[in-house]
């Protein structure tokens, strides 16, 4: 049986501050700061790493939408089978497009784009970039294009710019590419300047007129649901096998997947600092059982238990460690606060889409943390209780 008022005592005593081992002092105190400002470290680089990504997601969710449905065969994504899939899914809302890529020219700058036949009230409803962006224009030959495209192109809003397409129109007796002068209608900024430079939209009709593709019948269809990742069985369980179905997040899947990996190896190697730390709470722990090795023999031979000497040393280094813990999640909150509040650090916004840091903590994170910090500072605790209950005390008093 454990004397715990006894051992909590003698821990009370072992740190306290000792004028002839000054060093035994300072090496705890050192393990103290390493732990806290591991865990402080952790938790502000999680926090990053998981609004990073988070704020990549956002920007990737709105200009690669949540769904795609992609044909297999010629004409198989129809207005057929679009009013089927709205009768069986009312609640999703879908957007039917046509794409072909360009060569967009003005003013000199020859930019390669992509471009997207839409309806424009449909895709208003699914893409709020795309709405906000939108002019009043009825002209079949208007576009929508990026900020990033626009200042290349010096095309502001009421300009026009020549589309080059694949497609060869006869003249005389040769022929050239097949080109046509489109109005600016409107200019989205979507925060990423790789789909801000390349990525344009013009009307359905623009696309029945100049390339000759037959009405009701697309190259594609976006669909927009807020649980993308929980629909997409049940739509697909209701489409042909003529048509696949995509998540967003399986078109950006090697992105993503190297920004999982990245936040796992970051987290890895934060938590060495921990590592390191504990290594200081071992060297403490056992100059401690060094300078005390009379004492303990003492305590020994008053009958104190190997038990109780092994609760001791290792009830020590658990106060050095979780003391650690709380005052680095403090800190930790204290910094996630700071950066999230005040905009102390600043980012290029064409680059990460966003100009203020973005921190996001999640719980998942933070209980890793937690735990990976308490296993290091469980296994760094017990060599020196083991160490310490193995004291002879006949062998040391014999010495001394």
């Amino acid at each position: 049986m454990i004397n715990r008022e006894f051992v909590h005592h003698i821990i009370r005593h072992y740190l306290k501050y000792d004028k002839d081992n000054p060093f035994i002092f300072i090496s705890a105190l050192l393990a103290f700061l390493g732990i806290s400002a591991g865990v402080m470290v952790l938790m502000i680089a999680m926090g990053i790493m998981n609004g990073t990504q988070k704020e990549f997601t956002k920007r990737l969710f709105v200009m690669n939408y949540p769904l795609t449905v992609l044909p297999m065969t010629q004409d198989a994504v129809s207005e057929d089978l679009i009013n089927d899939l709205q009768k069986k899914f009312p609640h999703l809302k879908f957007s039917p497009y046509y794409t072909t890529q360009v060569i967009t020219k003005n003013a000199g700058a020859v930019q390669g784009s992509l471009l997207y036949g839409i309806d424009f009230d449909k895709e208003s409803q699914i893409n709020h970039i795309f709405k906000e962006a939108r002019g009043q224009k009825k002209d079949t030959f208007r576009i929508i294009v990026g900020d990033s495209l626009s200042f290349e192109m010096d095309a502001p809003k009421g300009e026009k710019v020549t589309l080059y397409f694949s497609e060869q129109e006869a003249i005389g007796f040769a022929t050239m590419p097949l080109q046509k002068r489109f109005v600016v209608d409107g200019i989205f900024d979507s925060g990423l300047k790789a789909y801000d430079k390349a990525i344009i939209y013009t009307t359905l009709e623009a696309f029945h007129k100049l390339l000759k593709r037959k009405e009701g019948y697309y190259d594609g269809l976006h669909i927009y649901t807020e649980n993308p990742i929980k629909e997409i069985d049940r739509i697909k369980a209701a489409l042909p096998d003529s048509v696949i179905i995509e998540g967003w997040w399986q078109q950006n899947g090697n992105f993503f997947a190297a920004m999982e990996m990245e936040k796992k190896a970051l987290f890895l190697v934060l938590l060495l600092i921990i590592l390191v730390a504990s290594l200081n709470i071992i060297s403490s722990l056992l100059m401690t059982v060094m300078s005390r090795r009379s004492e303990i023999a003492l305590m020994r031979t008053l009958g104190a238990t190997k038990a109780e000497i092994r609760s001791i040393f290792f009830k020590l280094g658990l106060v050095i460690g979780s003391t650690g813990i709380l005052v680095g999640t403090l800190l930790g909150f204290l910094g996630i606060w700071i950066l999230k509040t005040f905009d102390i650090i600043s980012m290029p916004a064409d680059v990460y889409g966003t100009s203020k840091l973005p921190v996001d903590l999640t719980m998942s994170d933070f209980g890793l943390i937690i735990l990976g910090t308490t296993i290091i500072i469980l296994l760094s605790s017990l060599y020196p209780a083991k160490k310490a209950s193995q004291t002879d005390p006949l062998t040391v008093l014999r010495n001394e």
